[in-house]
């Protein structure tokens, strides 16, 4: 029987020795490797994962570390891509970035790849002072990722650059003789007052079972702003466990949206640490899933500081057989006065086979602050429905039409039309019609 717990840990001396990067970040890892070793992977006896099983994932006898050379042109990876507009992109195939598909720079941001900046003295500062510093280290897949990161998108903007134009990080698996586990890495610093948008997403291009482990940190510098566009339609097969953790400093703006569509199970950890006064940080979901897809957001916003906010606004749509989880947890401590935070959670599901378990928290430890919080799981309104078929409009139509209307609060906030676009293409497919309208 398969223990993928100790073939990870017996063969990472041997990866160890195989990616020397420096002292610093090897002890890292090894450090790392112990809190996996001792903790192991996460069960349903964890409060934190009571709703979500990776017991049938850890099954698969994963190639750990896949060597494939694999040549895949652009028009195979096209349509993946918010290709209608002009973007930096890092793409990386099988773990390995691909210099023939990436737009990458150095010229007013470094814009390249983790495993470069890490041999290179010019980006050691800022390896050395952000590098593992916000991801939680005794978390079990943040140490696993740790412990076996070996490339990934190093984003550096510098104080009071505007960029200008949108990066896209893609990670494609294609062509693997077998199921394969990956754990990329990311980095990515805001200068003051610095602004930048970014578009991730992990992509099976055949029907392998892989299973990816992905680290993203993200530090905001003053007055900066950022963002964060990640998309989620992988085969059902495929799962992916995402660990974000964001920090900012007084005055940044963060937005991520997570556009979620597809997947065997997809466990998004998003975090966010307000480490200054007037930080404004907006989170915002769309979830459409069927069949026996499994899709779990946990947030958690951790407000430290006054005169700060933050909005929380997930949506879901769930047939057939499809799971979904919401837990998110708003933390102010006792010195964040005259807060603002909005945290909600509404949900609709279209079978009777559909499930949805749904936590908001909040733990406030001060006194003068606004926080509220609610969540809603219902089915669609029968006269709704009715009164739109009695204008002539079909009922597969009508019931899209008002899916469609129940998840436009969660575009709010997108700035980038081609995005607000792909998002509704994908909707209209996942319901099964075509509409001629933007939300």
């Amino acid at each position: 029987m398969i223990d993928l717990k100790e073939n990870l840990v017996s063969r990472h001396l041997v990866f160890n020795e195989k990616n020397k990067v420096n002292k610093g970040i090897e002890g890292l890892r090894q450090e790392a490797i112990e809190i996996f070793n001792q903790k192991g992977f996460p069960t349903r006896k964890d409060e934190e994962w009571k709703y979500t099983n990776l017991a049938p994932l850890l099954k698969v006898d994963y190639k750990l570390f896949p060597e494939d050379e694999v040549a895949i042109e652009y028009k195979d990876i096209k349509k993946y891509l918010i290709n209608d507009i002009d973007t930096y992109t890092i793409v990386f195939v099988n773990g390995k970035y691909s210099s023939f598909l990436s737009n990458t720079t150095h010229d007013e941001a470094d814009i390249c790849v983790l495993s470069s900046a890490m041999h290179k003295t010019t980006h050691q500062a800022v390896i050395e002072n952000y590098y593992g510093k916000i991801a939680k280290k005794d978390e079990s897949l943040v140490a696993l990722n740790t412990a076996f990161a070996k490339d990934g998108a190093y984003i550096y903007i510098p104080n009071n650059v505007i960029l200008s134009k949108p990066i896209q990080i893609v990670y494609f698996s294609t062509g693997a003789s077998q199921e394969a586990m990956y754990q990329p890495r990311n980095l990515v610093v805001v200068g003051d007052n610095a602004q930048v948008q970014i578009i991730e997403r992990h992509q099976t291009l055949d029907d392998k079972a892989n299973l990816t482990n992905v680290v993203t940190e993200v530090n905001i510098g003053r007055n900066a702003e950022i963002h964060w566009y990640k998309f989620q339609n992988d085969s059902n097969d495929v799962s992916l466990v995402d660990n974000t953790y964001i920090n900012q400093e007084r005055d940044s703006r963060a937005n991520v949206f997570t556009f979620a569509f597809g997947g065997k199970i997809v466990r998004n950890n998003l975090n966010f640490f307000q480490n200054g006064e007037n930080c404004n940080s907006v989170m915002d979901g769309i979830t459409v899933i069927d069949g026996k897809q499994h899709i779990d957001h946990h947030t958690f916003v951790e407000h430290n500081f006054p005169n700060c906010e933050s909005h929380e606004l997930y949506k879901g749509i769930y047939d057939e057989k499809a799971q979904g989880v919401f837990n998110g947890k708003i933390y102010v401590h006792k010195e964040a006065q005259k807060l603002n935070a909005f945290q909600q959670n509404n949900n609709v599901l279209l079978s009777d086979g559909a499930s949805i378990n749904t936590k908001p928290q909040l733990e406030i430890f001060a006194d003068d602050v606004k926080c509220s919080h609610g969540c809603t799981v219902g089915q669609l309104e029968e006269e709704s429905l009715f009164y739109m078929q009695q204008r002539g409009i079909p009922k597969k139509e009508a019931k899209a039409m008002l899916l469609y209307a129940f998840a436009a609060d969660a575009l709010r906030h997108v700035q980038i039309p081609q995005i607000s676009n792909r998002v509704n293409s994908i909707i209209a497919k996942k319901l099964g019609v075509s509409l001629d309208f933007e939300l």
